[in-house]
């Protein structure tokens, strides 16, 4: 992963789904060894409020809108000092202008992966004091160009932003222009098949492509 200098050492997963562990880059938060420094660890994605009386997956946590996460009362303590980055090769959608319903694999086109913006938390069990980490995508009004697909888009940084959204020491709320409906980088959009509506289908196949991608030029032109 270039945002830490570290290579990727987990299983491939080809269609990781919410409740899932995955590998999420944070700020070393003070008072531990190394306090400061960037580090990766698997947090599950599905953001449980460190004052939830249990982890339940009743509402949808997976993603927060960030035009309303600052007064979410489950978002708004770690909008403000709980951020991550997550990095993925790609993310899928699934388009439903016309039937069928057609997935696709939303990937950069000049990039190894993409960097996420996130919220993570910190639960302990009441019962067994076992200590869950977990987080949340933030999403935006989808781009123009992007809206076939769907009316919202994940929040999606630039390395240098990705480091400017793990800095505790800048506010949220000087960020929000990472909000706006835009597409920092050149995207390709890829039909495939319906083999990853099965979240239990893990394999490369649900990145095959079915026919020719969508290019969308993004800020990069």
């Amino acid at each position: 992963m270039e945002l830490v200098n570290l290579p990727y050492e987990g299983r491939d997963n080809f269609n990781t789904a919410p409740t899932e562990m995955i590998p999420v880059v944070r700020i070393v938060t003070p008072g531990l060894p190394r306090s400061g420094e960037p580090e990766v660890l698997p947090m599950r994605w599905w953001l449980t409020p460190y004052w939830a009386k249990e982890m339940t997956a009743k509402y949808s946590m997976f993603n927060a809108k960030s035009e309303t996460a600052a007064t979410s009362p489950a978002f708004r303590e770690p909008f403000r000092k709980r951020r991550c980055v997550v990095p993925v090769t790609g993310f899928y959608e699934w388009c439903r202008v016309n039937e069928p319903i057609v997935p696709y694999l939303i990937k950069p086109a000049r990039h190894g992966g993409l960097l996420l913006a996130g919220l993570w938390d910190r639960w302990v069990n009441p019962e067994t004091k076992t200590e869950v980490l977990s987080f949340t995508i933030l999403t935006a009004p989808a781009n123009p160009e992007f809206a076939f697909i769907h009316t919202r888009q994940p929040v999606m940084l630039s390395i240098p932003e990705a480091r400017q959204w793990l800095e505790p020491e800048i506010p949220t709320t000087e960020m929000t222009d990472f909000f706006a409906s835009r597409l920092p980088m050149a995207l390709d959009l890829i039909p495939v098949s319906s083999y990853v509506n099965n979240a239990r289908n893990k394999g490369a196949q649900a990145a095959e492509a079915v026919s020719a991608p969508i290019h969308l030029p993004g800020l990069e032109g």
